[in-house]
């Protein structure tokens, strides 16, 4: 059902509880404003031109996903360097002005313009360290969304009804297919980004993972990964579904976005394996969580009045309560690495997937290894945090 408009005092009274703030922008032309709304209050602060504020938050998107991995060590040292005045300067604009507000509450951001670029979790706060060492972050598109989502979701519980996609066939050269010896070209149509994706060979280890982690899960790897094997099942019985594959991001026609899965089958045939955002919004899905671990899948075209169309939407739109998705191209062995602390923290803590995905970002944020927020900032959960 399409969201309707919700009542301050319903929000207030029936969907924030006594730990969780709402924090929604609106950039304009001549002021920003961004409102803080708890269960007690409503706070409204002026803010900097929409031209300022997105000017900045582009450029600490820019710097943030920087690739990190074979820079020289000067090289590394001025990306950080970069990056991290560019998070002074947003958070100077954005976050301090409310900061005294939050007392360490659930943040839900409802972001505007080039504000869904942004991590909120990684900005700077007053005392030097990450929002995210302070508050649990979680985003939405609206108020009026979490209205809908409250009603259809459940608590995530890790069992044999989870469907996981990982580990696809992307090229010819692929060592599976070496077997084979009349291999055919590339598919051209659907091809994005440069048309060649390389191997995702962390993604089976999350799929390994998981499975540890839930015994009886579904489980489709390798050829089986395939788009065919998405839109033939039978999704609604699934309450967790994960990809861990590329994402392919088309910010001019964002119809043409969509998850990337193997794109040849055993005998080397190629296949369509681009799952294109309307038939994700065409999937019928009773899925309390979707984790799309691949590359900028929180991405897609902003629509005045509608906020970003993409394939988070997609999947909401089919019946997602929760989706948790990336804001840049994310390195292989970091989010591999994440998504299994993230799924230990939902089965052996029992924490529901916002507080898990937290607790797995500040196991990263505090190791020295992957301290940069470049490899543990890019997802965010979007949707009900419960």
């Amino acid at each position: 059902p399409q969201p309707q408009p919700i009542a301050v005092a319903r929000l207030q009274g029936e969907l924030l509880d006594a730990r969780t703030a709402m924090v929604a922008y609106h950039l304009g032309r001549d002021h920003s404003y961004v409102w803080v709304i708890d269960r007690q209050s409503i706070a409204v602060e002026r803010l900097a031109p929409m031209g300022a504020i997105d000017a900045v938050a582009r450029r600490y998107h820019e710097a943030l996903s920087r690739e990190l991995e074979g820079l020289s060590a000067a090289e590394r040292e001025k990306a950080l360097a970069a990056s991290a005045e560019a998070g002074r300067q947003l958070a100077a604009l954005v976050w301090k002005p409310i900061e005294s507000r939050l007392n360490g509450r659930r943040l839900l951001i409802v972001a505007d313009r080039a504000l869904h670029y942004v991590p909120f979790a990684a900005l700077p706060t007053a005392a030097g360290t990450p929002v995210l060492a302070a508050h649990e972050v979680v985003y939405l598109p609206s108020a009026s969304v979490l209205a809908t989502l409250r009603a259809g979701s459940k608590r995530v519980t890790l069992d044999a009804s989870i469907a996981v996609f990982a580990d696809p066939v992307f090229s010819k050269t692929d060592p599976r297919l070496a077997a084979i010896s009349d291999s055919a070209a590339m598919p051209q149509s659907g091809a994005a980004d440069d048309g060649v994706y390389g191997r995702l060979r962390f993604s089976r280890r999350e799929a390994e993972a998981i499975g540890e982690r839930a015994p009886g899960a579904f489980q489709a790897l390798d050829f089986a990964a395939s788009k065919s094997a998405v839109v033939s099942r039978d999704l609604r019985k699934y309450s967790v579904l994960h990809f861990a594959t590329h994402g392919s991001l088309n910010t001019e026609h964002p119809e043409l976005s969509g998850l990337v899965l193997s794109l040849f089958d055993k005998s080397g045939k190629p296949i369509d394996g681009f799952l294109r955002l309307h038939e994700i919004y065409n999937l019928d899905l009773h899925a309390d969580l979707v984790v799309l671990s691949a590359c900028r899948t929180a991405l897609g075209r902003e629509v005045h009045g509608e906020g970003l169309i993409g394939l988070t939407r997609g999947f909401m739109y089919a019946g997602a309560s929760r989706v948790v998705s990336s804001v840049w191209n994310v390195d292989d062995r970091a989010s591999a690495l994440l998504m299994s602390r993230f799924y230990d923290a939902m089965r052996a803590r029992q924490l529901a997937p916002a507080a898990a995905l937290r607790d797995a970002q500040l196991s990263l944020m505090n190791d020295p290894r992957w301290s940069n927020p470049h490899y543990w900032a890019a997802f965010g959960l979007q949707g009900e945090w419960k």
